[in-house]
This record gives structure tokens, C-alpha cells and sequence, in this order.
């Protein structure tokens, strides 16, 4: 029986245009919503599977206000049992200072009888694209950890995670249970909320707790965006002089042969 625990948080939405805040400090999410972010969408999906193909229960955990609730309910409506909420304000928090908190919980729960065998998180936050909370937590924990996970199963007391090496060679790491691991999308399709699901979340147990430490912050000086791709027009021709051009472009593009 291995417990789990899949740590989320509630990120801006990615579909549209992404905008900054007046700040740059920043994702703007006025005119996009909530969500969660596609690593952790598949953090979760490998949780649930795991917790249940071993009979153990998967838990999820959030840090921020109690807004990150309705993101909490997406997983427990799709087969997380409860859920953790770390009720602070995020953007004060840095990666130490969300591993810390993480921990914090985690010893607790331990403390109290609770433990979890595996903890995953996704490979980075979708606002702020910090790669450094899981690893920091495993170091909080004195646990071993792999990163960019694509998928893991439990062989006994040891967790078989595979990912994408250099090359796009498969790497195959075994680690010693308890173990952390943040995971990268892609290595399983995720499943989302059925209209049953979520009336079961509403009813669903979720802890709120008050973090034990006073955050550092993040150090972050700004967020930048890329430069956007440039924009090219070509003018093949006019009228009827155009065809050969036209012709000659379909047979590069693959269109004709």
C-alpha cells in the first residue's frame, strides 16, 4: 500500500496570450482564469494510478489562498480522497520557502500516523517556471528525488521512473520509497472531472493548515517575455501571372507533387 501526495498550484491559464502584471513580477490572469498547470494535471493522473493500483489513497496539496480550492477539487474529482490546504499568500513565497511548507506538512502528517511513501510535483510552476521547489523539498526531507518524470510504477519498496534523457534516450531511475518526484507532461494522459466526480469533491475532506515558517521570498527581480516570432509576407505575383508561383509554393509545401 503506498500513500501519495501530489502537490498543485493554481497558476494562470496558458491557452491564450500570456501578459504580464504592471510589475512584471507576474502573470496576468484578468482575461484568462485558473488552472492547473499540464505537469501537474498528469502528476495527479499518475498519483491516483498509483495510489490505487497499490491500495493506497492519494491526498493533494496546495499553498495559497483558499481561491486554490476550486483547483484542489479538480483533483479530488477525479480520485484524489482529501486535500491539504496551506493557506498563505503565494507571491510572497519562494521555492525554498513553498519546499519548506511542504515539508513542514509532511512531518506533521508523519507525526500524527500519516506518511507518504511518494510525493510528486510537477516539473515546474506554469507562472514562473521555477524548477526548484521538488528538489528543495527532497533535500527538506532527506529523501532521494528524480526530475522530468514521464511515468512511474512501484516495484516493491522501490519507485521505477522513466524519463527523457539527452538524445530523447529513455532513462530509467529506481528509487528507495519514501522518494520525491516532479514530473513532466507527456508520459500520461490525464483525466478530467466528470459531473459525478465533482458533486463527490464537494463533499471530500480538505485540511487547512497555517504555515510554520516566515517566508524569504522569491529574490525575483522581474519576469520578461520572449520576443514575439517575426511576421513574414511574401508577395507571389498578380492575377493570372501568380499560378506558376502559387504552383511552385504547394509543391514545397507538400500540398502538390
Amino acid at each position: 500500500m503506498a500513500n501519495v501526495l501530489v502537490c498543485v498550484k493554481r497558476v494562470p491559464g496558458t491557452s491564450g496570450e500570456i501578459l504580464l502584471t504592471p510589475d512584471a513580477m507576474s502573470v496576468d490572469a484578468k482575461y484568462v482564469g485558473y488552472m492547473l498547470s499540464p505537469h501537474e494535471e498528469c502528476a495527479v493522473e499518475l498519483a491516483i494510478q498509483i495510489a490505487g493500483d497499490s491500495g493506497g489513497e492519494a491526498t493533494v496539496l496546495s499553498l495559497g489562498s483558499d481561491d486554490s480550492i476550486e483547483q484542489m477539487r479538480d483533483a479530488l474529482a477525479v480520485g484524489c480522497k482529501s486535500g491539504v490546504l496551506i493557506e498563505a499568500d503565494s507571491s510572497a513565497y519562494g521555492p525554498a520557502d513553498v519546499a519548506g511548507a511542504i515539508a513542514d506538512v509532511v512531518k506533521a502528517h508523519e507525526a500524527a500516523g500519516k506518511t507518504y511513501d511518494l510525493v510528486l510535483l510537477g516539473n515546474d510552476a506554469a507562472d514562473s517556471g521555477d524548477f526548484q521547489v521538488g528538489i528543495r523539498l527532497a533535500y527538506e526531507l532527506d529523501r532521494p528525488v528524480a526530475v522530468g518524470i514521464s511515468t512511474i510504477s512501484l516495484d516493491g519498496d522501490t519507485a521505477v521512473a522513466n524519463g527523457q534523457g539527452p538524445g530523447g534516450v529513455t532513462e530509467t531511475f529506481e528509487l528507495p520509497l519514501p522518494s520525491v518526484v516532479t514530473v513532466l507532461e507527456g508520459g500520461v494522459e490525464p483525466r478530467y472531472p466528470s459531473i459525478p466526480g465533482r458533486m463527490k469533491a464537494k463533499k471530500a475532506p480538505i485540511e487547512t493548515v497555517e504555515p510554520q515558517r516566515e517566508p524569504i521570498g522569491n529574490g525575483r527581480v522581474k519576469l520578461s517575455l520572449p520576443p514575439a516570432a517575426p511576421s513574414v509576407v511574401e508577395t507571389l505575383g498578380k492575377g493570372a501571372d501568380a499560378a506558376p508561383a502559387i504552383v511552385e509554393t504547394f509543391v514545397k509545401l507538400g500540398v502538390l507533387r
